[in-house]
């Protein structure tokens, strides 16, 4: 038994992509894969980590969301991988500090760091500084939110990607490619 006291967390640096359930419900090492499930016997998700100070069960946990757990059991089942949306951005998270001191139009989002050499982005014109607001309308207001959004593209699709560039928005198709595998 434990209490659930947060959805949504990221950057809590287990993974790319992060979108955890954080718990207080004893997670022992070795039980990663256990379902999280609420007073009714429903699955709310798979728990994955721990933060424990002591290395034992005490401390905080985190699960995937059952939803997510079923999309990417789903392409498993019928591809035999994961496949994701990329486009090749290092992305930063704005903060109403980054905004301030760089005089930004938005105090949330994503901004463009870096443009990976060859990537979909590149080959798109995206610079640095760009922006990022929406994904064929979908809007971005932070970094997990941006690779949320691309990651759910379909590789070999053009999606419209609009940024804000020297205080005017530009549109920009972009093919979107295959996340490459994690190194290491």
């Amino acid at each position: 038994m434990g209490i659930i006291s947060a959805l949504g967390r990221t950057q809590l640096g287990i993974n790319t992509f992060e979108n955890f359930i954080q718990t207080d419900a004893a997670i022992n090492p070795g039980n990663s894969g256990g379902a999280l499930v609420d007073a009714q016997g429903r699955l709310l998700g798979i728990n994955t980590a721990i933060y424990s100070r002591s290395g034992g069960s005490l401390g905080i946990g985190f699960a995937i969301p059952a939803g997510t757990a079923r999309q990417v059991m789903q392409q498993i089942v019928a591809t035999g991988s994961v496949t994701r949306g990329y486009i090749g951005v290092e992305p930063q998270d704005i903060t109403p500090e980054l905004a301030d001191a760089f005089r930004l139009p938005r105090k949330e989002g994503a901004i463009v760091a870096g443009v990976m050499r060859g990537s979909p982005a590149e080959r798109a014109g995206v610079r640095i500084g760009d922006i990022l607001v929406d994904v064929d309308g979908k809007p971005v207001t932070s970094t997990t939110t941006m690779l949320d959004v691309i990651a759910q593209l379909q590789p070999g699709t053009t999606a419209t990607f609009r940024f804000l560039r020297d205080g005017r928005t530009v549109e920009l198709p972009i093919r979107v490619g295959k996340r490459p595998a994690p190194r290491g």
